[in-house]
């Protein structure tokens, strides 16, 4: 007699596999920015160039990697929903990992000439394709596995690798813009690219013991033959918009982790080990509230908990940026906590289960992956680059930069409000509640219930008869 072993949840396993994941992902993220901003303007870029200008093209490199994400979603979205969260998973953390290396290996302006900028760029556009799919995958696996009363809290440990990722980074920097200038610009610079080696070791001995959820495989015993991303186009659309507004959240991180800097360091010419102290101390604030505030969006609902992040946000970013005009590093310390620790960290906790819970578990990854990364592109393309070009030349104006990132706060807080609370909902009601009847009986007439125990159920559930 042959049993079928039943797929268990295991919420820790999966949670940490998806904080490792993220982590890697906003190391390489916060590696590139902060070079952007302090020593890429300088090796990748002709020196005969105003250093505004060199900075604004060095952030316009950074951009690219986001512009080209939603391209990559409507690739790496369906493969998550067809092949496995753990799959995609694997796939984007060799080629996030794997292209951040490789910038520490480029030669520089003064060694090829312009053929440098076009590799960075190039690594860049690669590097952005593969991270489209990581925290789609990542989210939805900690979801699915997490128990139906505590998905917000096990799935804000993936955002809670955002804050791990710039930690680490602002970690490796600050003893690094410590070296004399020659010996950063010769081969110092290289050192944080190439330290992402070793974190995708460690990502992969975590991630390749992670099984995928059962309501993954619940969803893939029934054959579906509908194309995800056409069930997403043609069902989810509404879905899809509202998460491409609220993920212009993103904003409010790029602008305190990355134009930050290049403002207080060029325009003001303030100290940079000083300045990427300010940035590691409201990092390490983030990673105690993360998981608080993922506690609470179980308790008080996603949607409050994202409307209170998003509006704050958006207003502190006046006062932050302000801050640095001044050259009063109590009050640097100060707002850059309130604005990043405290109101980001509300709402970087809670979109994980709030975008992710928008859609039903078989379009799950391709619906959210579509929306963040089109979402993610146009506040992490547009806003640096935004930004850098109305604080002047010489970087020193803060009022059009305070109101690009008030602007994508706006925007995020309607997309916020048009949405469902969902926190009370079972998986399984999920499903049901965002599926039409023209939608199931699409699926029905495109299924067909595999001859496994596991596929009969999921079958039985669905109504799908032979």
């Amino acid at each position: 007699m042959t049993t079928t072993e039943t797929p268990r949840k295991t919420p820790a396993k999966a949670a940490f596999a998806a904080w490792i994941g993220t982590m890697l992902e906003y190391y390489d993220f916060a590696v590139y920015g902060t070079s952007a901003a302090l020593v890429l303007n300088i090796l990748f870029f002709s020196p005969e160039l105003p250093e505004g200008i060199s900075v604004l093209l060095s952030l316009v490199t950074f951009a690219v990697g986001y512009a080209v994400r939603p391209l990559g979603s409507l690739i790496l979205g369906p493969l998550g929903d067809r092949f496995g969260r753990k799959f995609v998973m694997m796939l984007s953390l060799f080629g996030i990992g794997g292209c951040t290396f490789l910038v520490g290996c480029l030669p520089t302006y003064a060694q090829i000439g312009v053929a440098a900028p076009i590799l960075l760029v190039l690594l860049r556009v690669i590097q952005g394709l593969c991270l489209s799919g990581e925290q789609a995958s990542a989210i939805s696996m900690s979801l699915e596995h997490a128990s139906e009363k505590r998905r917000g809290f096990l799935t804000s440990f993936t955002t809670l690798g955002a804050s791990s990722g710039t930690l680490l980074t602002l970690l490796i920097f600050i003893p690094i813009t410590a070296m004399p200038q020659d010996i950063l610009l010769s081969w110092g610079w290289r050192l944080p690219f190439w330290f992402s080696g070793i974190v995708v070791v460690v990502a992969y001995i975590i991630r390749r013991n992670v099984e995928e959820p059962p309501k993954f495989l619940e969803t893939k015993s029934l054959n579906i033959t509908v194309s995800p991303l056409r069930q997403v186009l043609q069902f989810h659309w509404r879905a899809v918009l509202r998460i491409v507004f609220c993920a212009l959240i993103a904003g409010t991180s790029y602008m305190t982790q990355t134009f930050s800097i290049a403002f207080a360091t060029s325009g003001y010419k303030l100290d940079k080990p000083t300045m990427l102290l300010a940035t590691t101390a409201s990092a390490i604030v983030a990673i105690m509230l993360t998981p608080v505030a993922g506690f609470l969006t179980d308790k008080v609902g996603r949607k409050p908990m994202f409307l209170i992040g998003t509006l704050g946000a958006g207003l502190t970013m006046f006062p932050f940026l302000w801050s640095i005009t001044t050259g009063n590093w109590a009050l640097i310390f100060l707002f850059g906590i309130i604005n990043y620790s405290l109101f980001y960290s509300m709402v970087n906790a809670t979109w994980p289960s709030f975008y992710s819970e928008m859609f039903p578990s078989r379009v799950r990854v391709s619906g959210m992956a579509l929306g963040t990364q089109i979402g993610f592109a146009i506040s992490g393309a547009a806003g640096p680059v935004l930004a850098t070009a109305l604080a002047g030349e010489d970087l020193r104006g803060w009022v059009g930069p305070s109101l690009v990132a008030a602007a994508f706060m706006v925007l995020a807080f309607v997309g916020g409000l048009t949405a469902k609370e969902t926190r009370k909902h079972t998986l399984d009601e999920l499903d049901d509640l965002h599926q039409s009847d023209k939608e199931k009986e699409l699926i029905a007439s495109a299924s067909s219930p595999a001859s496994t125990p596991l596929g009969a159920a999921a079958a039985a559930k669905a109504g799908i008869t032979d």
